[in-house]
């Protein structure tokens, strides 16, 4: 598993939120609180399952709480990714 990057992980999370508000990517600010987003649970929830897909690990239920912005959550999933990816 590959160690996922701040800017990989926000470029990630921007984009699949804008295909799920049907917004063009440069809409969707990478400080803005999730709440604001206007997802709904089921799109949040099928957002989760993508990206716990994508990085290969779940994350915890309240990761959303802690970290509420795309700016935020990517440093967390850096974070998370490298903590989990092998020692080389």
């Amino acid at each position: 598993m590959a160690v996922v990057t701040v800017p990989e992980a926000q470029d990630w999370l921007i984009e699949k939120i804008a295909h799920r508000l049907g917004v063009a990517t440069t809409e969707v600010s990478p400080d803005v609180y999730f709440d604001e987003l206007d997802l709904d649970s089921t799109e949040a929830l099928i957002l989760a399952g993508e990206m716990e897909s994508w990085l290969g690990f779940e994350l915890s239920t309240t990761t959303l709480w802690y970290h509420p912005t795309v700016k935020d959550l990517a440093a967390h999933i850096a974070e998370e990714s490298a903590q989990r990816a092998p020692a080389a």
